[in-house]
């Protein structure tokens, strides 16, 4: 809040706007969310209300889940991972992190790309990256979905009505003297977190963690699971290989064939490929922090069953996750099962069954052949 009331005052240059937290290092739409609820809490003294705020927004949240969850077919089970886990209770509740509107963001606009909304569910993806850049490491996955179900052209303008957000947010920002600062402290690509509050890789020692090679090692680790990926699952609507899918778009595939390849961009494909997108970003991230559980609590689940896993697996595996993420401070044991969890996350949504395979809930009145 003492960003906020700097803002407030009328600084507008990002990397001047400070406080005991250290420097404003989130997109505009942070600072605007955070100004509503300046005022509606009292200027930041009254946290109830604050935290009755958040409850609600982890209700609609969670029913936003629970929608796309409906959507795919999931069985009712997995509502028990889905609302039991303590962290997203505590990020949501007790934190009061700007992670849960961006994570409210991710899942709209899955929903949205779920039932077709191609601009829609990219512009409020779009908005959820207005609060915090972690978004960005689905935008693989909002791409292909994006590319194939919309077509070129339609991508295209989506992509750009991101862009097009996102400078109408930083408005206030971008005078001749304050705009490259901005982007530079809202989405600072070179920022390095401190290796005391890294909840994944703290097994690895400090020396090692804070390295250029391991940096560089998990960019290569990130890039090759992408192409893996899009060789493996998410190009299969249009080609068999990265080659073709690239020939075709840049030959200006046909609409017929574009038409055929848009209907087999599923609400499975969807949320396989943007939570698919989402994990393998979380794996390859240098360091996550306690409240990026807001990105991946809702995800794990859904992973582990597409996979084909029972109760069980489901089960074991979101407790292992959820015992690590509740760790305070890390450990070398707690940060391990991080980072082996999201390895099998990612390898679940890998060899996940063809699309294909997954029926989706039953409309009324359609009986079974």
């Amino acid at each position: 809040m003492v960003h906020i009331r700097l803002f407030l005052d009328g600084e507008r240059q990002y990397s001047k706007i400070t406080g005991p937290t250290g420097p404003l290092v989130y997109p505009a739409l942070h600072v605007y969310i955070y100004t509503a609820l300046y005022h509606l809490t009292d200027e930041g003294t009254n946290i109830l209300r604050a935290q009755v705020i958040f409850s609600g927004l982890y209700l609609i949240t969670l029913a936003v889940v629970l929608a796309c969850y409906r959507r795919v077919g999931a069985p009712p089970w997995l509502l028990v991972p889905l609302a039991l886990s303590k962290r997203l209770h505590s990020i949501f509740v007790l934190r009061l992190f700007n992670d849960c509107w961006a994570a409210l963001g991710l899942w709209v606009a899955i929903y949205l790309l779920q039932r077709r909304n191609w601009a829609a569910g990219t512009l409020v993806w779009g908005l959820g990256l207005g609060v915090k850049m972690t978004l960005l490491l689905a935008a693989p996955g909002v791409g292909v979905v994006l590319l194939q179900g919309a077509g070129l052209a339609g991508a295209v303008w989506s992509g750009l009505s991101v862009l097009l957000s996102q400078m109408v947010l930083a408005t206030p920002f971008l005078n001749s003297a304050t705009g490259v600062d901005y982007f530079l402290r809202a989405f600072d690509f070179g920022r390095q977190f401190l290796f005391k509050w890294s909840v994944n890789w703290r097994f690895i020692g400090e020396d090692t963690f804070l390295s250029k090679g391991f940096a560089i090692g998990l960019l290569v680790v990130h890039v090759t699971l992408l192409l893996t990926f899009l060789q493996a699952k998410w190009i299969r609507p249009t080609a068999s290989s990265l080659w073709g899918f690239v020939t075709k778009y840049l030959g200006a595939i046909n609409e017929s064939e574009r038409t055929r390849v848009s209907q087999k961009i599923s609400p499975t494909f969807v949320m396989d490929t943007v939570l698919g997108s989402m994990v393998i970003g979380l794996l390859c991230a240098r360091s996550l922090h306690y409240q990026f559980y807001a990105y991946l609590g809702w995800a794990t689940p859904y992973l582990l069953w597409r996979a084909g896993g029972g109760p069980v697996w489901v089960l074991v595996n979101w407790a292992v996750q959820e015992y690590s993420w509740l760790v305070f401070p890390s450990t070398d044991m707690s940060s391990s099962l991080v980072v082996l969890e999201l390895a099998v996350q990612a390898m679940c949504a890998l060899i996940a069954p063809p699309v294909d395979h997954i029926r989706g809930p039953m409309k009324k009145g359609v009986k079974s052949g």
